[in-house]
């Protein structure tokens, strides 16, 4: 009886801290901090972020390759400036393009870079010039519904219209 007790003692602590490891796992994970020291920070300036977050992922031909480690306002401009923990393994070239996409129709935010053809490479610290802001689908979908575009704007049809001579032979 008393080796029963024993037993089952074990195997609740055994339990416990696999649900603590794993608890710790998600936790880490969601919040990037498995990446650690291992890694570099760059910036990008976007228009509009369009609902990207602190935690976001970064991603290089659909690998990840980072998260966004925080998104700030500059106050000149009023642009938001994006800053994104990339993994030290990777070396982006210096013309790299960084855009914001989304999962899915509605999904989340991230952003995937494409890299250039510079033979120069970013450092840590430094900016991506070019950038593409999200996508507002919002804008787009009232733009759609609501017609944006003015009648002035649209192409004139044709005063007369084209017809091709028709013959009863031709059938």
């Amino acid at each position: 009886m008393m080796k029963d007790k024993t037993l089952e003692f074990a195997l609740g602590i055994f339990v416990l801290l696999g649900l603590a490891a794993v608890a710790y796992l998600t936790v880490a994970l969601g919040s990037g901090a498995i990446l650690g020291n291992d890694s570099y920070l760059v910036e990008a300036r976007f228009a509009n972020t369009g609902g990207l977050g602190k935690g976001s992922s970064v991603l290089l031909a659909g690998v990840f390759v980072g998260r966004v480690e925080s998104i700030r306002l500059a106050p000149e401009d009023f642009s938001a400036i994006a800053t994104l923990r990339i993994l030290s393994g990777i070396r982006l070239p210096a013309d790299t393009m960084a855009s914001i996409k989304t999962t899915g129709l509605i999904g989340d935010k991230y952003i995937s870079l494409a890299p250039g053809a510079d033979e120069s490479y970013l450092e840590a610290g430094q900016r991506i010039t070019m950038t593409e802001s999200a996508v507002d689908l919002e804008s787009l979908i009232g733009k759609m519904a609501f017609g944006a575009v003015k009648e002035n704007d649209a192409p004139k049809p044709n005063a007369t219209p084209t017809v091709s001579p028709c013959s009863s032979e031709s059938f």
